[in-house]
């Protein structure tokens, strides 16, 4: 196997692993935004879950049976709408069956596959190898932005322990 997809099908499927943990947590704290227009992690595991059939299987395949277009996606226009009332497990276990599928499909994936194009609607040309990057990018990103969401309640109340976690304090920082 391709070193690339080894490493990216670690990483999704470890990533899987934590989105499935996170949804144990209480609800109040997964809808909890860390500040005022950051997504909270409900709302991140909602887009996690929006996009990996959507756009990146659906990439990956148009891809690999020589599409020349891939549209673009708006998370705004094109997904579901997550509310605080939203089953953190009921989504995780809808990402988890379609990440046993993507996990799947990435396993037909070949060495000649890797450096297909497509015209990107919005990005112009890129490769299938360009496209998995971004994936991994992309879920290893929304875990840890969901995770940082998390973090602040136990942040702000951890006393003097605090400036500890400058770096990821979203309120004493001012983002």
């Amino acid at each position: 196997m391709n070193e690339l997809l080894r490493d990216i099908i670690a990483v999704l499927r470890i990533d899987g692993q934590r989105w499935s943990a996170l949804a144990t947590l209480d609800r109040d704290l997964l809808a909890r935004t860390p500040a005022p227009g950051e997504w909270s992690a409900l709302q991140c595991l909602g887009h996690s879950a929006d996009t990996e059939a959507a756009v990146f299987a659906a990439r990956v395949r148009a891809i690999q049976a020589g599409e020349p277009v891939l549209a673009s996606y708006d998370p705004v226009a094109q997904g579901k709408p997550v509310t605080p009332g939203t089953d953190p497990l009921a989504l995780a276990e809808r990402l988890a069956a379609m990440r046993a599928d993507c996990l799947a499909l990435l396993a037909t994936v070949t060495e000649a596959d890797i450096d297909r194009t497509a015209r990107h609607s919005e990005l112009g040309v890129v490769t299938l190898r360009q496209q998995l990057n971004e994936w991994a990018a992309h879920d290893l990103m929304h875990v840890v932005q969901a995770e940082r969401a998390v973090t602040q309640p136990f942040i702000t109340e951890s006393g003097p322990w605090r400036p500890h976690f400058a770096d990821h304090d979203v309120e004493a920082s001012g983002r």
